[in-house]
């Protein structure tokens, strides 16, 4: 009795047993099913289109899925028709083509003519008013020297001519507006660059310059807008190209996006390159236009005409003129403005094939973008240079960089541009003429020009303005300003 009934209850275990594990086993093929029915290889990006290097304007991605009965039939004639329908889509999504960009939306402030164009010697008219009329009447700009830091005009005139009908472009990569609730950012026209150099003499009388007296209006000026106050200054342009220009005011002013040639004389605090901007200078010698010079035919290996003995990182350039002086296919000399030095520079880049441009007082000089304009592969020796619109442009396809320590190790220099062959030369020098209108500035700009310099200077304000809008937002956590502006 005792081991029929023992059998009886071992009997009913095991079929407990396999019950369970039928279940489990149909549970597990179940959610196998389900994962490979949510990950169907149908879903899947048709067509990616990325926008230009020096384009702002988003990725664009255009997604579409197939999920009805005959994209999973196993009928051949279903799958040409999968395929063909495929085609059909995959060639009108390449007719799709992403929308242009909107231009950067820029608040310009009505300031004295005494901060911008009175600095070149214009004055209103009876009418009265703070700029000048554009169409009838643009401020020459002195030239010179002067001209390497004029960033600060162009952009200026251009922010102008955008608000008149005369502007027919279609693209613009920034606009004025009026009405400060609708900018990006605001711009303070304010000719820094122009005021150290014209007006930083100091007055015995007062024991300060008419610079130092433009900087201490400005910041009153601006600090008591109430732009300034609602957003911290965090989403203002202010001009400081020349290293010494703003060098009062931008220890109030830093909250702002400086535009600037380098960061050789701030301190991170007040500038730096992930809230600034880093503008180019403009070139002193002329665009060599229809350059159909070649590796040999530039005669110069290597050339630097320019002051030599600098202060700070430019101990350099003494230094290797020591090396490569008696070198003969080097050109390596003393030079200046005076005596048709930038027309002299200008010949003598044209027949280099290679362009030195080594750190001196700051780390940029206008030498880089005069070799640019000449063609002339540049040999960057600074060390802390930053360069313009580097998150959108590869120097390195058309310029060598080289450590400071390795250009004073003797014969390094030499052996390393002599390496270059003519097919290597060749591809930087196409690649040269191809980005100097990145480069380059001109007024007024014009459809199917590219971007010139002041357009790529927008653009490379435009791909800060997500920043900047976020660092305002944090700034009026516990403030209610944007009511006052409305």
């Amino acid at each position: 009795m005792f081991e029929r009934s023992n059998t009886r209850y071992h009997r009913m275990f095991i079929t407990r047993i396999s019950i369970i594990f039928l279940l489990i086993s149909f549970l597990s093929v179940l959610s196998w099913f389900l994962i490979l029915s949510s990950t169907n290889p149908n879903r899947v990006l048709d067509n990616i289109s990325v926008s230009e290097p020096t384009d702002p304007s988003p990725l664009i991605i255009i997604k579409t899925s197939n999920n009805s009965p005959e994209a999973e039939s196993p009928n051949p004639k279903n799958r040409g028709a999968k395929t063909e329908e495929a085609k059909e889509t995959l060639q009108c999504n390449q007719k799709v083509s992403p929308p242009s960009p909107r231009p950067l939306k820029v608040y310009m402030y009505d300031m004295s003519p005494e901060f911008h164009f009175g600095l070149l010697g214009w004055k209103p008219d009876r009418n009265g008013g703070v700029w000048p009329d554009i169409r009838v009447n643009i401020p020459h700009h002195p030239g010179g020297l002067n001209l390497q830091h004029s960033v600060e005009y162009w952009l200026t005139l251009d922010l102008l001519f955008s608000e008149l009908p005369e502007d027919s472009r279609t693209s613009r990569a920034a606009i004025r507006v009026k009405n400060y609730t609708e900018a990006d950012v605001v711009f303070v026209p304010f000719f820094s660059s122009l005021s150290y150099n014209r007006f930083s003499k100091v007055n015995q009388k007062t024991k300060k310059s008419q610079d130092k007296e433009l900087q201490d209006k400005v910041v009153k000026f601006v600090m008591a807008q109430k732009e300034w106050k609602v957003s911290g200054g965090k989403d203002h342009v202010i001009m400081a190209h020349h290293p010494n220009s703003m060098s009062t005011a931008r220890h109030k002013l830093y909250p702002a996006m400086f535009v600037v040639a380098d960061f050789g004389r701030y301190s991170p605090r007040v500038a730096n390159v992930d809230k600034d901007i880093v503008a180019p200078y403009k070139h002193l010698v002329p665009s060599y236009v229809n350059d159909t010079s070649s590796f040999d035919s530039r005669p110069v290996l290597l050339y630097f005409q320019g002051a030599i003995f600098r202060k700070a990182g430019g101990f350099v350039r003494h230094e290797l003129y020591y090396l490569l002086k008696e070198e003969k296919d080097v050109h390596f000399s003393f030079g200046s403005v005076q005596n048709h030095g930038i027309s002299k520079a200008g010949e003598g880049m044209r027949s280099s094939k290679f362009c030195l441009n080594i750190a001196g007082d700051t780390p940029s000089s206008n030498r880089l973008f005069d070799a640019i304009a000449s063609h002339c592969v540049p040999v960057i020796i600074s060390d802390d240079i930053e360069l313009p619109y580097e998150d959108v442009l590869n120097y390195n396809e058309f310029c060598i960089f080289v450590r400071a320590s390795d250009a004073l190790k003797k014969g390094f220099l030499l052996g390393l541009v002599r390496s270059i062959g003519r097919e290597e030369w060749n591809k930087m020098w196409k690649r040269l003429k191809e980005v100097e209108r990145y480069f380059d500035f001109r007024f007024p700009g014009k459809d199917n020009d590219g971007d010139y310099g002041v357009e790529m200077i927008w653009k490379a304000v435009a791909r800060k303005a997500p920043l900047v809008k976020m660092k305002v937002h944090r700034f009026q956590r516990f403030t209610r300003p944007f009511f006052d502006l409305v």
